[in-house]
């Protein structure tokens, strides 16, 4: 490239020593500037960069001029993201399961792009990818393009489903080629990744595992299931439903002792009505999928807490108790 041409990247390059080398914390000299231009091979004068400064701020780039050390220096005030924004991106990446090692890694180094390289190192401290539990399925990116890609263009996909093996391989499950399947909406729950859908064949709404879906191919026609998604509500599905696993739906009475409180905001939201049933505990009624998984919630708290109906959920409870009994 000609230097005449390089000349008219100044500003952006300038942009971009700012976003690497500077924040509110580190600031870079006006020789150090010069030098770093100089090494993309644009000349640059004092004078110059001051104009090129004051066209930057009057566009909404805040650079602040301050003293370090006996140094005037420079730095660029806002970003795109502050530090603890990208904390929390790549504490999302780090904990999500659906997402490969390589992958995270990849996404991480691109989120530290995004800071100077100062709090780069501070994000790079907090990346601890290798060992935790990650899928090993290198397209789950693309199966995501795919069903972004058909709820736009409002059509239905099908696609293959899998699930593991005793020897840890993945194989088709039995009946797991769907067809006429509507997606509406993308959620994530306890660290995967799911597509909420609408089932054509069963007229009924459901959930499959973004990393489990193979071959997924957009279809003609328009998707189903409108009027039942223009009522549906994503987190009051996320409520009913116990790490993702279906049931009947039941309106069901329980009671807390009243030390599970944050327990029960945590699960049902602040929108829960509170009943006091004595000095030590309080009941409510909530509407949840009636599942082994819902059980094994209620088993995972204890003697705080009791179904106290329906009377088929409390039956079918103690029927649950009883065989896992059996089995010791």
């Amino acid at each position: 490239m000609a230097k005449s041409e390089k000349q008219k990247l100044k500003l952006i390059a300038l942009l971009e020593i700012l976003r690497e080398y500077t924040d509110e914390e580190h600031g870079i000299t006006m020789n150090e500037i010069i030098e770093q231009l100089d090494q993309r091979e644009i000349k640059a004068e004092r004078k110059s960069i001051y104009s090129d400064f004051a066209l930057l701020n009057e566009n909404g780039y805040e650079i602040a001029k301050n003293k370090e050390k006996g140094n005037v220096t420079y730095c660029l005030l806002n970003r795109e993201f502050e530090l603890p924004e990208l904390k929390l991106l790549v504490d999302a990446v780090q904990a999500s399961k659906f997402i490969s090692e390589k992958k995270s890694n990849d996404l991480i180094r691109k989120i530290e792009s995004l800071s100077s390289k100062y709090q780069a190192t501070a994000l790079q401290r907090q990346v601890y990818v290798a060992n935790r539990v990650k899928t090993n399925y290198e397209s789950v990116y693309y199966n995501i393009d795919d069903i972004n890609q058909a709820v736009n263009q409002n059509s239905p996909i099908s696609f293959d489903y899998y699930e593991w093996t005793l020897q840890k391989e993945m194989k088709l499950r039995e009946n797991g080629q769907k067809k006429n399947i509507s997606p509406w909406a993308l959620m994530w729950d306890d660290e995967n990744y799911y597509m909420v859908a609408y089932d054509k064949e069963s007229e009924q709404i459901k959930h499959y595992r973004v990393d489990k879906m193979r071959k997924i191919r957009v279809m003609d026609g328009s998707r189903d299931g409108k009027e039942q998604f223009e009522k549906f509500d994503m987190a009051i599905y996320a409520k009913k439903v116990f790490n993702m696993f279906t049931g009947n739906e039941q309106n069901v009475k329980l009671e807390f002792h009243n030390r599970l409180i944050g327990v029960v905001m945590d699960r049902f939201g602040k929108d829960v009505m509170i009943i006091p049933n004595s000095e030590e505990t309080f009941t409510i009624h909530v509407k949840v999928n009636v599942s082994n998984m819902f059980y094994g919630w209620i088993i995972g708290l204890g003697d705080g807490v009791k179904i106290l109906g329906p009377e088929p959920v409390v039956d079918d409870f103690k029927a649950v108790l009883e065989r896992t009994k059996k089995k010791y």
